[in-house]
């Protein structure tokens, strides 16, 4: 599903990526961890598609993204990738539906397919009766899972997450995790996620450790 080839990537005189080489397969769970300034969440921008190497290639589900100029980008990465952060990012003034939805009305689907599908996937996870609840009408477990539904509503090949459960408690922290395995026993879906969380990073297929710009 991905590969990384020679990952290097410089701010100024400092080299924050140092040669980073990655395979990962269909339906895979990988967590990234490490301390802070090991080169996580660069690591992460690169392989998502959102900062570019300096030096080496991503092939993401046979696309080498490295070569795609910034509209074909844009459009690959709609299509093909999804993007759960550490906060929801959701749009204050849309249901949430309109918020899962809002990838697909990018992407320019019919209407009435977008909502079926925002929809079933908001009840598949567990938000039935917040479907046209604004986000300050949620809890920030159910506004985390909104985001999840949204990173999902293309289908993407691929879904990077930095740090997804870092401003939830315990109790949502768990559930959005075990979540994420649901997710890809449901739909095969692959997930690569940097996390400071060790039940998190421990529950992955495969715990990345990264020093100093490098993987263990």
């Amino acid at each position: 599903m991905l590969i990384a080839k020679n990952i290097i990537k410089n701010y100024a005189s400092l080299q924050v990526l140092k040669g980073i080489d990655l395979h990962i397969a269909k339906g895979e769970v990988v967590s990234i961890v490490g301390a802070s300034g090991a080169g996580k969440s660069t690591l992460l921008q690169i392989l998502g598609t959102l900062d570019k190497p300096d030096q080496g290639k991503v092939i993401i589900a046979d696309q080498d993204v490295t070569l795609l100029g910034e509209k074909a980008l844009a459009a690959f990465r709609n299509e093909k990738i999804g993007f759960i952060f550490q906060f929801h990012n959701l749009l204050g003034e849309f249901s949430a539906l309109e918020n899962v939805a809002m990838p697909a009305f990018i992407q320019g689907k019919a209407e009435k397919e977008i909502k079926q599908r925002a929809e079933e996937l908001l009840v598949l996870l567990g938000l039935k009766d917040r479907i046209n609840n604004l986000p300050s009408q949620m809890s920030g477990g159910e506004q985390q899972r909104t985001a999840v539904a949204r990173a999902l509503m293309n289908a993407p090949a691929i879904i990077f997450a930095d740090e997804p459960s870092g401003n939830l408690d315990s109790k949502n922290a768990h559930e959005l995790h075990e979540l994420f395995f649901t997710l890809r026993d449901t739909f095969q879906q692959t997930f690569v996620i940097v996390t400071h969380n060790e039940d998190l990073a421990n529950m992955a297929d495969r715990k990345l450790i990264m020093q100093d710009g490098m993987i263990l």
